[in-house]
């Protein structure tokens, strides 16, 4: 698997040594209020080694890369194409940053950056997508500043913390990656 190589991260393979780094967020509200209800429950070390196991050994039907310092090659969080649809040529993205003091700080868009260099460049993807509630603000600040477009919306269909919240479906399409890219 390649190493993409930003001005501070890397994008590396999921290594056995990220599980000290991943049971850390895993069961950390703060980190997993923003993920998906599969974080509604605590997550036992063995749920978290067999997740870990099946990216390492490739039966996650994911393809994804760990966040990590440049300069040491620490774990700062994950993001991954949790599918591709080859025929269509469209993945669907999913990130976390893992670690609560790297929020906030520029490492989640530096990494969307270059997986959508990845994908538009060496896997020939037409379109990426991904989905995110409406209460996750930075999240979705951080998709617009790469070029995501909200591409529609469900209204209400996602119950936390006593209430009801919509959530987006945004993406970004190969041609408008091209054209954002180009005006740097």
């Amino acid at each position: 698997m390649p190493i993409l190589t930003g001005k501070r991260i890397i994008l590396r393979e999921y290594r056995k040594e990220d599980l000290t780094y991943i049971r850390k967020w895993v069961n950390n509200l703060e980190i997993t209020q923003h993920l998906s209800h599969i974080f509604l429950y605590p997550h036992t070390m063995n749920a978290t080694e067999s997740f870990l196991n099946s990216m390492l050994d490739g039966s996650s039907g994911m393809k994804g890369f760990i966040i990590a310092n440049k300069e040491t090659e620490e774990y700062i969080g994950q993001i991954d194409l949790i599918k591709i649809d080859w025929v269509n040529r469209v993945g669907t993205l999913g990130i976390v940053i893992g670690n609560t003091e790297k929020l906030g700080k520029g490492y989640g868009t530096e990494a969307i950056k270059l997986i959508q260099e990845f994908a538009f460049n060496k896997l020939n993807l037409h379109k990426l997508d991904l989905e995110v509630r409406a209460y996750n603000k930075r999240a979705i600040k951080c998709y617009k500043k790469c070029g995501f477009i909200e591409e529609g919306r469900i209204r209400e269909n996602y119950f936390i913390d006593g209430k009801y919240t919509d959530t987006l479906f945004m993406g970004i399409l190969k041609n408008e990656w091209v054209m954002t890219e180009n005006v740097k």
